[in-house]
């Protein structure tokens, strides 16, 4: 196939942080190719400053500067692999430019800084997509249907979730998503993202009432999270939780009760099997006779694919961009949407935080002090 004739969209790399899943899921797609790859600094003239050749993986071009690949007119879109401080300036300049945009999560520190590069992509005409995948997997769709199913689920009354992974001393140390200048949110931005991510999913994106943030947060020692958890209420009789941590065992769970179901993933954000994911759905369930059990028991839910959730991801915005630069459609406005929405939430628990509502009383006079205040409210209240 000629170069000028390959209908793909041609993607262009900005930094070199963890692409490798990226990268190959470009290449697992019919739908794309990736073109350049981009580093701030280079070793040599062929190779950028902590690029490691993926396996079965290149790019046609690679560049010493951000600047050299924005510069390349046949890139079509571009992915932004870089600490989540530096999206707001290089996912705004790409869409000035007229690229699309696609930023690993989460696409900003704040909502301000997301905004800015929403209303840069809308004001060029371009898509905006955060790199959330479990939204693309088929499974998704499926477990949509069943919340929807208002005989089978009934209506939402609580959400709860749980993304945790305990990192190694190293990342403790190293990692970006621990440093103040380079991704201050860390454990909510990173794991938290999917957790209210997934609550606004089941809530069909409407916004909480209320946040706030649950006793216990953690911090490193420059003040950046590596634990915590909030509370969303939505008013009516719907409440959710979730809990985020980069020092807790490996948990994806979320789990949906409604008034005459329930549905529960054990692996929503990355599933233990690429080639079939599970849910479990459960409706109209009683005590048996005596409390000898409870029935019927919960139904296993198998979505057989054979792909990557992270290509349907590449597959889904590579759609979008072609329908936009060959057959003039307009950018599908639903994904700037779910991450302002997602993003404003994450900025809500944050500043619950701040106030001081995720931490823990630190010294035993603290605690004697809300005991006290307790008893005497109380005791108001019974005269």
């Amino acid at each position: 196939m000629a170069e000028k004739d390959d209908p793909r969209i041609k993607f262009g790399i900005l930094g070199c942080i963890s692409i490798a899943r990226l990268a190959r899921a470009i290449a697992s797609s019919t739908s794309a190719t990736l073109h350049a790859i981009a580093s701030q600094q280079q070793h040599s003239a062929d190779e950028p400053a902590g690029f490691s050749p993926v396996e079965g993986v290149t790019a046609k071009k690679l560049y010493g500067s951000y600047e050299e690949l924005l510069d390349d007119e046949e890139v079509d879109a571009v992915y932004v692999a870089l600490p989540t401080s530096r999206h707001a300036r290089w996912a705004a300049e790409a869409a000035r430019r007229g690229k699309h945009v696609m930023v690993e999560k989460p696409p900003a520190l704040d909502l301000e800084a997301l905004t800015e590069i929403v209303e840069a992509c809308e004001g060029s005409g371009v898509q905006f997509m955060d790199a959330t995948m479990w939204l693309h997997h088929p499974r998704t769709a499926a477990m949509k249907a069943f919340l929807s199913d208002q005989e089978a689920f009934g209506e939402i009354k609580e959400m709860h979730t749980s993304v945790t992974f305990k990192v190694s001393p190293s990342f403790l140390k190293n990692d970006v998503r621990v440093k103040p200048d380079l991704d201050a949110l860390g454990a909510l931005g990173d794991a938290g993202w999917y957790c209210i991510g997934s609550i606004l999913w089941a809530a069909d994106y409407r916004l909480p009432r209320t946040v706030t943030a649950l006793p216990g947060t953690v911090f490193n020692e420059a003040g950046v999270i590596m634990s915590c958890g909030a509370s969303l209420q939505f008013g009516g009789s719907f409440v959710s939780t979730f809990q985020c941590s980069f020092l807790s065992s490996m948990t994806m769970d979320m789990v949906a009760n409604g008034s005459k179901g329930s549905l529960r993933a054990c692996d929503f954000v990355l599933p233990f099997d690429e080639a079939r994911a599970s849910y479990y759905t459960s409706s109209g369930a009683w005590f048996l006779e005596g409390l000898a059990g409870w029935a019927p028991s919960p139904v296993e839910h198998a979505v057989a694919t054979d792909r990557q959730q992270v290509v349907f991801m590449v597959e889904e915005f590579s759609s979008l961009v072609k329908g936009i630069k060959r057959d003039g459609v307009k950018p599908d406005l639903k994904w700037p949407e779910i991450s302002q929405k997602t993003q404003l939430v994450v900025d809500k628990v944050k500043l619950s935080i701040d106030r001081g509502g995720g931490r823990q009383c630190r010294n035993l006079i603290g605690l004697v002090l809300l005991v006290f205040f307790a008893i005497i409210v109380n005791f108001l209240f019974l005269l």
